[in-house]
């Protein structure tokens, strides 16, 4: 599918980054979140990048994502040090076109490859040099910036980031932008919310998801390429891409299985998108229910405390002990159940080490559910009174708990 631009939403957060909008704190740093596969790495990439280079602003990206086996810090500083590596080179060669020996010995002697390791440049001495090299302000683009919380080296670069700023930028001119997304906004949030954090003060902004625009301009294309198809039932098609989850890879799937002859039902193209809208949405909740119906009972019990406490989730204290207990009789049919702190640590741990992991962790012992569609799924089910998932309410019925789930085309899709 074509990439459909975000032009003005770009430009609006260039300008709001360089400190040109009226009021705000992208100076200081801008977090966004925005859920998976809605389109926040595409726009940052496609969009963003762009649209400040444009304007003159040199740009380093990094994706916390593209190796989770790896340290968060290490993906940070090796993204800086290509930059300046290739930096180097250019101002080495206008150094020896120049005839010149003496000027920048330090970006000369620089060993890119020790940036942020003992011995090495750290992160703020190294963009401080980047800058005085290049004579460009700095964006610093870190998706999925939540992962560094999962590492102490991670946690000390986004500190050494935090003065990078504070030593670039003055009141009146911005030389280094940071820009900080992430897939999970309670994970991002813990960047920004607590004494500790390294951007404490700072606010984290959901990004604007696609919508009708979006659903207009591939409505656009299906009906330039099929002029038999038109008018294009834009309204189901929105309908349908609300019910994906505003993700375009669902829905561009959606879209090519209904257009091509051979997998087509035969129905208007657009309701068989809608229909299949609805099967995912099926196989997403099916997926999760049946995640959580594989888990014991303390197992439950210790999830269902997390997807309700959210960011005030204490696993070991008191009231969390009682809970677990009161969940835990009621499953086995029983007055009491016996649960210590152990138990509940290495239930913790055990829907930790799941694959795919259920809950996520931090270095500081911070936890989350690893997706955030899981909380999503738990709030609707609260509200409809219908939580917790039972067997004879979840869609296939198999999961029995201790057994692994069963996979489904959603899970398989992700």
């Amino acid at each position: 599918m074509k990439h459909f631009a975000r032009s003005e939403l770009a430009q609006e957060i260039a300008s709001a980054m360089q400190g040109k909008a009226l009021f705000g704190d992208a100076p200081n740093g801008l977090f966004l979140s925005a859920p998976r596969r809605t389109g926040k790495s595409t726009f940052l990439q496609s969009d963003l990048r762009p649209q400040l280079e444009r304007q003159g602003i040199l740009v380093v990206y990094v994706d916390l994502w593209a190796d989770q086996k790896r340290d968060p810090a290490d993906l940070i500083a090796e993204a800086l040090s290509k930059v300046i590596a290739d930096n180097l080179g250019a101002v080495s060669k206008a150094v020896k076109a120049a005839s010149v020996t003496t000027i920048g010995p330090m970006w000369l002697k620089m060993d890119t490859t020790r940036i942020g390791k003992p011995e090495g440049k750290t992160l703020a001495e190294a963009l401080t040099m980047l800058h005085e090299m290049t004579r460009k302000p700095i964006a610093l683009i870190i998706d999925e910036a939540q992962h560094a919380l999962t590492s102490e080296a991670g946690e000390n670069a986004m500190t050494a980031l935090k003065a990078a700023r504070d030593q670039l930028n003055t009141p009146n001119q911005v030389r280094l932008m940071l820009v900080m997304s992430g897939s999970d906004r309670d994970k991002l949030l813990r960047l920004v919310n607590t004494n500790g954090a390294a951007f404490y003060g700072s606010q984290v902004q959901r990004m604007p998801e696609l919508g009708a625009d979006f659903v207009g301009f591939v409505a656009s294309i299906v009906e330039a390429q099929r002029p038999d198809l038109r008018p294009v039932d834009a309204d189901t098609l929105t309908r349908a891409f609300q019910l994906f989850g505003a993700r375009p890879q669902f829905f561009a799937a959606a879209l090519g299985n209904a257009l091509n002859p051979l997998t087509s039902t035969g129905a208007r193209f657009e309701q068989q998108v809608l229909e299949a809208a609805n099967r995912q949405r099926e196989d997403d909740e099916a997926q999760m229910a049946s995640e959580y119906l594989s888990l014991k009972p303390i197992e439950q019990a210790v999830l269902w405390r997390l997807l309700d406490m959210g960011d005030r989730f204490r696993p070991y204290d008191a009231q969390a002990l009682k809970f677990y207990r009161e969940r835990v009789a009621a499953a086995k049919g029983t007055a009491q159940a016996t649960v210590t702190s152990q138990m509940a640590q290495a239930a913790l741990e055990s829907i930790r080490s799941r694959s795919p992991a259920l809950v996520w962790k931090s270095a500081r012992g911070e936890y989350a559910v690893d997706d955030a569609l899981m909380h999503q799924w738990f709030t609707t089910l609260v509200r409809n009174g219908t939580w917790p998932p039972t067997l004879a309410s979840s869609p296939g019925g198999e999961a029995r708990p201790g057994k692994p789930a069963r996979k489904t085309r959603a899970k398989a899709a992700r």
